[in-house]
């Protein structure tokens, strides 16, 4: 078990397979990119696996969520999916993604045992969309979605970030649009993981903007607590539902007393937040030929050691080195 010194329980487990990228956002990095990783500073497809093994059989982990960087630019992933898929007991799986290749590889992943997709999009305009990027690839981003849905890999949920001066009148079309696609869609508030480190509180767009707006157009009704669990996003039920709306409100509302989360970078590094600055190196002592109990223990001693939120809220907060590209979402 994951457990921390507040009683939280890790169950779910985000794994970084690259920190690449093929899109520019500017909420997350600079026009000429990053320096990457070295390919030998990556953990190898074995090691991921032995990994998410761990986790899963000796740490109660019960759900694998792979991102990024952009997870569809790792060359091995469909078979990392089956490997994991295939463990006992076997976790529920997931793939964060901005859906550029994804209308290629949807249905293979499907077949190697993904069960659903999160997929970014900030807006419906391409115009707008080559902006925020720095790429012009908005069709092909529609089309990953459509073959995700049809793939299989539901519910198909939308995450996105709305911008000052960009997209922000953008909600009640995104929603309409997401009802109409049978897509479940979910704001996410702009976070400091920005690598030019250019964030600031004063003008992002709030949890409270995004729902005034929406609610111009849409009759929202709370799901409750209850329904949310350990969930980083509230929901609300669309015009009576079925379908529903989410606000990932990480800024304004912070979650972090129920979080449930462990996250493991592309370089083998324990962070037990996203805007940790601290990590628990895994990688050397897969390296060094440590069993697999050793391992549980570093990472187990890593988790208790977590804090108790993230600290945003801090006048002296430090944003983390790390992009969240590196990180992972």
């Amino acid at each position: 078990m994951l457990i921390d010194t507040y009683g939280r329980v890790a169950t779910d487990l985000r794994v970084s397979l690259t920190d690449r990228c093929n899109l520019r956002c500017t909420y997350c990095m600079p026009e000429e990119g990053l320096q990457w990783l070295a390919k030998p500073d990556l953990l190898t497809d074995d090691e991921i696996v032995r990994l998410v093994d761990i986790a899963v059989r000796l740490l109660g982990v019960e759900e694998v969520r792979f991102t990024g960087g952009e997870p569809l630019l790792r060359p091995g992933l469909v078979g990392i999916v089956e490997r994991v898929a295939a463990l006992t007991p076997r976790p529920r799986t997931s793939l964060t993604t901005n859906g550029i290749g994804l209308g290629r590889t949807a249905s293979a992943l499907k077949a190697a045992g993904l069960d659903r997709v999160n997929v970014s999009l900030d807006t419906l305009r391409p115009d707008v969309f080559k902006t925020l990027t720095r790429r012009d690839r908005h069709k092909d981003v529609i089309e990953g979605l459509r073959a995700a849905r049809e793939a299989g890999l539901t519910p198909v949920k939308v995450n996105t970030v709305l911008m000052p001066g960009l997209n922000a009148d953008e909600a009640p079309d995104l929603l309409a649009w997401a009802v109409e696609h049978d897509y479940e869609l979910r704001f996410i508030e702009q976070m400091p993981l920005d690598a030019q480190h250019g964030w600031k509180r004063e003008g992002m767009v709030t949890a409270g903007d995004i729902l005034a707006s929406l609610r111009t157009r849409f009759e929202l009704t709370p799901e409750g607590a209850d329904e949310r669990g350990s969930a980083p996003a509230e929901r609300w039920l669309v015009d009576g539902g079925p379908h529903r709306v989410g606000v990932i409100a990480s800024v304004t509302r912070p979650f972090c007393a129920a979080c449930d989360r462990t996250r493991l970078t592309a370089d083998g590094q324990i962070r037990t937040c996203l805007f940790a600055t601290e990590e628990t190196d895994l990688r050397a002592a897969l390296r060094s030929g440590a069993p697999d109990e050793e391992i549980a223990r570093l990472w187990r001693t890593a988790m208790w050691g977590k804090k108790a939120g993230a600290g945003l809220d801090d006048p002296s907060f430090v944003q983390p080195d790390r992009p969240m590209s590196a990180i992972g979402g």
